[in-house]
């Protein structure tokens, strides 16, 4: 099937240009955080992602098989009342749907234009994650099956390995990263970059250290979901397989 391409400006019409920057912006699009390249109107002080900036009018996600999900600017209200203040919440990352959304009107459901990009397996060095709705054990980092914030009904997406020793929530992998590179806001640009994020994971419960490979493993899984959240593609999923190999 083909999909019909939308190519956003920024609201006085202007084309933006792609600014090769290693900081932090705030999406005009989705109003989601982003790092690194952005499509940019400098006079409007207007960003977007590089998926905020190319959408199309429908798309896909092997999470949700045989649905189809349609490109809204503004969240389609969540019912007739005109006067209701009713949040939509992206269904993989859990945060609320601000701005540009795709939603499936048959069951309901909202992604993120970053969050559509997640995906359903990874392989990293020998290990298979998958991407779960319900799970049974907590996330390592946050010690809880929900993650911080959430909503009844909308938990957001969580990676599970199948040999079952690793289990984060998306949620728990971006806002770990974000805190961060908040963190280091006032640093120079490589401190900025995030293939130089050490990312401290001091308050998990599990035992081995911050050395193994354990921990290795989570970091660079956490960056992989950063890096496609953020909308930074400088970090390719590869060069994050060759760092574990590395170290």
């Amino acid at each position: 099937m083909t999909m019909k391409e939308r190519i956003h400006n920024c609201p006085l019409n202007h084309g933006l240009e792609l600014k090769e920057y290693k900081k932090q912006y705030l999406c005009d699009g989705c109003k989601e955080q982003g790092h690194g390249p952005r499509y940019r109107c400098e006079p409007c002080n207007y960003d977007l992602h590089k998926e905020c900036m190319f959408t199309s009018d429908t798309a896909s996600h092997d999470f949700f098989k045989r649905c189809k999900f349609k490109f809204y600017d503004v969240p389609p209200k969540k019912c007739c009342d005109k006067h209701c203040k009713c949040e939509r919440y992206c269904d993989a990352c859990g945060k609320v749907v601000k701005g540009f959304v795709y939603h499936c009107k048959e069951k309901g459901w909202d992604l993120h234009p970053c969050c559509k990009n997640l995906q359903n397996k990874v392989d990293l060095g020998g290990i298979r994650f998958r991407l779960r709705e319900k799970v049974l054990s907590k996330c390592i980092w946050c010690n809880h099956k929900n993650p911080k914030g959430s909503v009844s009904g909308i938990r957001g997406w969580s990676y599970v390995s199948e040999c079952k020793d690793y289990h984060f929530h998306v949620y728990c992998g971006i806002e770990k990263v974000l805190d961060e590179l908040q963190g280091r806001a006032n640093g120079d640009g490589n401190h900025l970059a995030l293939e130089n994020l050490e990312l401290p994971l001091q308050n998990s419960r599990r035992n081995g250290g911050t050395g193994g490979r354990y921990w290795k493993v989570v970091r660079i899984v956490f960056k992989t979901i950063a890096c496609i959240l953020l909308g930074d593609p400088t970090i390719t999923f590869a060069s994050l397989v060759v760092e574990l190999v590395r170290t």
